[in-house]
This record gives structure tokens, sequence and C-alpha cells, in this order.
């Protein structure tokens, strides 16, 4: 596999000079230990001959390696998805890996092909099969709570979905030929109400700074804590309730997580949900030669751009909704003012209001203009009718509801990578000044409109700052 692989060059350069920058893209495998690791191993390098290198850490497993005890492979930040497989592949790799663990059929049906083809393709793609992926994954998720939590082991087995403490060490014997207690790196800790505390990684460089002040800007400011090292806010996934704190680590490139949640078995998608939202997955190198290429110059680049998103769907949309045609500032206040009215609360502090909870008021509770109002009442409505959020056809339907509505629900909610907002007027004006070509930043267009509202950003304040220089040298 190894001579074989297409991207043999660019990742045998990679592991010799343990360039930081591909860490999570792909692993490193030793026939001659039979262990595989991240391309940032501290260890000594293996002779080329002795390397495998693969995508995934599930195919490396599936070929009989173990992962490293020192670099450990589980901490490594997860790769995107463009990585030259279909989109149905890596869809199905998404939802295979998800937990709690859907049966396969079901699965293959929400990808609209049959369970035969699901498994051609996981096959004949990932070299693994759609069941031994979810296994693979159930134990890739308990390695990183027994290695980086103080959980206990049955509970560990709950929140990967294996019900059972010798379920899990069934499984870890017979893939991996060790115990859970060999992996546990900390005592377990017996008080239920402890917090999980997890580390998120990110691809370096990240601007902790640009996401923290972009999140401050649209802060709910009951519901979410901005502080100047990290991110809080309770929340509500599912039937279970929650609360987080996200505090960055520069030197390790990525957040401390604490964690308190009243079911376990939802850990991994909250945890998933929050690297979602502070869009630690994406790879910046990649984004920034997108940029370039698409006309931003050198000096006007934000290294490590993250386009932050929204906790989930409904609130960009309720959002989008509100700020129709106005200002951030505007906008702001009246997502803040529909939260202070009719927000509830869980057992760890306040949340965000349901659909639920913005039908059952009167249209006009937000004191707006009446047509945002019946928009925003009917987009809840639609919220209601179904177990999942409408998608943009349905959205379109709904009278209110445009183009830059959804885009701008696609951009927070679901945080898509290649939205270029045309018709935003900072977006416009800053492009024409810079001269700037979107088509050729795709498929990252959604940063190229970050990008250019920081240009806008920044130049606020530079005219500020200058602003208040000139009245200071008058006097």
């Amino acid at each position: 596999m190894a001579s074989a692989h297409p991207y043999h060059d660019a990742f045998r350069q990679a592991r010799q000079s343990r360039d930081p920058r591909f860490d999570g893209l792909f692993y490193v495998a030793v026939t001659s230990t039979g262990i595989f690791c991240r391309p940032v191993c501290p260890a000594r390098l293996p002779l080329e001959k002795n390397v495998r290198y693969y995508h995934f850490a599930t195919q490396a497993l599936q070929d009989g390696f173990r992962p490293c005890r020192r670099c450990r492979p589980d901490s490594a930040p997860e790769s995107p998805a463009w990585r030259g497989v279909t989109t149905t592949v890596e869809r199905a790799r998404r939802l295979l890996t998800q937990l709690p663990v859907r049966p396969v059929y079901e699965v293959a049906a929400k990808l609209g092909v049959s369970e035969r083809y699901l498994y051609q393709l996981t096959r004949t793609h990932l070299g693994i099969s759609p069941k031994q992926l979810q296994i693979y994954s159930q134990l890739w998720f308990a390695r990183q709570l027994l290695t980086q939590t103080s959980l206990r082991i049955i509970d560990v087995a709950a929140a990967c979905g294996l019900h059972s403490a010798r379920r899990l060490q069934d499984l870890m014997q017979k893939y991996w030929r060790v115990t859970p207690t060999m992996l546990k790196s900390q005592p377990p800790n017996h008080n239920g109400t402890a917090p999980v505390v997890l580390f998120l990684p990110c691809h370096a460089p990240y601007n902790w700074p640009q996401v923290r002040d972009f999140i401050a800007a649209h802060q709910l400011e009951r519901v979410e804590k901005v502080f100047q090292n990290g991110y809080a806010r309770a929340f509500n996934w599912q039937d279970s309730e929650g609360y987080l704190k996200a505090e960055f680590c520069e030197k390790r490139c990525g957040f401390e997580v604490s964690l308190n949640i009243t079911d376990l078995q939802f850990i991994q998608p909250v945890m998933a949900n929050l690297a979602r939202m502070l869009d630690t997955n994406a790879h910046p190198e990649t984004i920034h030669r997108a940029l370039l290429a698409a006309g931003i110059s050198k000096q006007k680049l934000t290294r490590g751009l993250r386009f932050p998103g929204t906790w989930d769907v409904f609130e960009a949309a309720s959002r989008a909704v509100v700020g129709q045609q106005i200002s951030l500032k505007a906008a702001t206040g009246y997502i803040n003012r529909m939260d202070q009215l009719i927000g509830g609360s869980n057992c760890f502090g306040p949340v965000f209001p349901s659909p639920q909870e913005v039908v059952a008021q009167p249209v006009d509770f937000l004191k707006m203009p009446a047509s945002r109002q019946r928009t925003l009442a009917t987009l809840a409505e639609a919220f209601t009718r179904h177990a999942q959020p409408p998608d943009t056809d349905t959205l379109l339907a709904l009278k209110g509801i445009g183009p830059w509505t959804c885009d701008y629900i696609q951009l927070r909610g679901y945080n898509a990578c290649d939205i270029y907002l045309h018709s935003d007027l900072i977006v416009r004006n800053v492009a024409k000044t810079e001269a700037v070509q979107p088509d050729l930043a795709a498929p990252w267009r959604s940063y190229l409109t970050l990008q250019l509202w920081q240009i806008a950003l920044e130049q606020r304040a530079r005219q500020a700052q200058e602003k208040k220089h000139n009245k200071s040298t008058a006097r």
C-alpha cells in the first residue's frame, strides 16, 4: 500500500519533517513494530521500506496495526471531508461513526442506497465493512475516554454504546489485544456530578482571537459566556441536558473541554457539534491557498481563519430571519430579546428557545416589522413538523425566506464551506475594492465571505484609531 499510495511522496516528506500541518490528514503504520502513529510522532523515524500510509485510523486498525501510546493517534485533529473519497462514502463514514450507533440498514436508507451497495462502498474505499467501521469507531472513542478522562470503565462502555464493561473488554482484547484497564490513565471518579474533561484538537494555525471576537459580536448574552481564552454555554441535546466550557490552549493548538451531561451516550455527538461550531477540523493551509488565489493579498490574509457556527440549525435560522436587511448590532439585539423573553433553562443554566416555544408565542411578541415576525413564526412551525431540520427547498417555499436567509443558515447552522454571500453589502463592497474573483476560492468561498468581513472590520478599526489619534493631536 505504501508505494501505491497517490500521496506517497507528500506523506513521506511530511512525516520525515514532522510537519504539523499534516496532523490528522493521514497516519503512518510501521510494519516492523505493528504500530501506527501520527505524522508528528516524536519517536525515532522508521525506514521508508517499513512504512505504510493510511487516510483513516480505521484502515490501519483493520490491517492489524495498534495505535501508538506515545503520540496517541486518537488525539489527532479529525481529518476534513475532502480527501478524495466520494461524497456518498464520506457521508456514509460520518453516519457510521456517529454515536449512538445506528443500525446499518438505517444508515443505508438515509443515504438512499441498499445495504449491499453500502457494504461495497465502504469495502472499496475504506477497506472495511460498515459494521466493522462502527465497532472500530466505538473502540476508538472508548480509547479517548480511557486515556483522557477519569470515567469509570462501565461509564466509558455506556458512553460508547457498548452497554457493559465486559463487552468493551471483549472487543478490545479481540481487536487490539489490550484491556480497558491497561489503557486507563487516571483513577476512576465515582462522583457522578464531576465533568468529563476531553481535549479537542485543531489543525494549526487556529486564530482564536478572530473566533472569540466573532462569537462575542453575535453573543447570546443569557446563554453564552465568551471570555479571554474560551467559551461556555448550557445546552439541550435530544433528551439530555448539559453544560460545556472550552478553553483554548495555544501551545497544544486545541481546546480543553469540560463537559457536564446527563446522558453519557451523547458525549461524542456533543463534542462533534462543538468541533463543528468552533470549526476545529478546517485545514488552514488549504484555505489560505484558496483565498490568495481569489485575490486576497498576503498582507490582508487572516492566518488561521475559522468560521464559527451556531450551536444548532434553529438558532442559525432564527438569527437569519431576525437579521434580514438590518445591521449586525440590531440583529443581535433582536435575537437576545427573543432569548430573554421566551428562553428556558435546564439543570445547568439558561438555554436558547426551542421551535415549540417560539410557536407558542403571539406573532408580535418581538415588536419588530410584522412581515419578519410572521416569517419567524412560520419558520418555527416548519421546524416542529419534522424530526430533522427542514432542507433548503422546504425553507425557500416559506413566505419571507429567500436565498440569503438559506445561505446564512447553511453557513452558521451547518458550517457549509462553499457559500459566498454575494448579496451582502459589506462583502460586495470589499470584493470590489480588493478586485476579488470569488469563483477562484471554490470550494472554500465561505471563508472568502468571512475574510471580506474581516477586512472591513479591520478597516473600520484603523479608521477609528486614526480618528482618535487626530482628535488627540488637535488638542
